[in-house]
């Protein structure tokens, strides 16, 4: 196996896009030999514990006149993966630690993928307030997870040091935005990239596998 270790937010419209074209590619490819490992990098880690709204946010962030046009070409990118991200039942930005803290708990019992899976649609297509716990811990059932397990860990400080720390040494190792996807500890993939990417990298992958084979 290869270890895929992948950096992302919930929050993270790009990475939503980027999930789901990796998991068309590996859907045509069962045989993958990825290990996938998904690590936390918040994009506002200076979020309030209770969020912000994510208008108002945006707008002084990137000025109201950009908003439009920045909506209008995700929504196209998200529809060319397959995705229809609603940005209008996005009523609140959270602040998304408690969220990286139940992604980690669920890798423990091997549902990380289904979790972040879980996480990205609650947020982008059904507008839930992913920063809310009892809404996190909800989601931790619909994956299988123990929701009322969830929920008191998420009423503690379980990992919260360990998820900033994770969070912080990204950023050392020069991760500055995401989705970024590292192959086994040696090969960068920054952004959406598209299923035939992919497809390319595992193309590469087996080849290299093959020629260490002869060697």
């Amino acid at each position: 196996m290869i270890k895929l270790d992948i950096f992302s937010d919930p929050v993270c419209p790009w990475c939503y896009i980027g999930k789901t074209n990796l998991d068309r590619a590996l859907e045509a490819r069962p045989d993958h030999p990825f290990a996938i490992e998904w690590h936390p990098f918040q994009l506002n880690p200076d979020m309030p514990p209770e969020g912000a709204d994510r208008m108002a946010y945006l707008t002084a962030k990137f000025g109201a006149a950009g908003l439009g046009p920045m909506h209008e070409r995700l929504s196209g990118i998200a529809r060319e993966a397959g995705l229809s991200i609603d940005f209008d039942a996005v009523p609140r930005i959270p602040n998304t630690l408690n969220a990286h803290r139940l992604i980690h708990w669920a890798g423990l019992e091997e549902r990380q993928s289904a979790m972040v899976s879980r996480l990205f649609r609650a947020y982008w297509r059904e507008g839930k307030d992913i920063g809310d716990t009892a809404t996190l811990a909800a989601l931790a059932g619909d994956v299988g997870m123990d929701p009322a397990l969830a929920e008191r860990l998420l009423a503690s400080d379980a990992d919260t040091d360990d998820i900033r720390a994770r969070d912080r040494h990204a950023r050392e190792r020069g991760v500055t935005g995401v989705p970024c996807f590292i192959i086994a500890n040696q090969y960068v993939v920054s952004g959406a990239q598209p299923p035939q990417v992919w497809s390319q990298v595992l193309d590469e992958l087996a080849a290299q596998g093959t020629d260490n084979a002869q060697g």
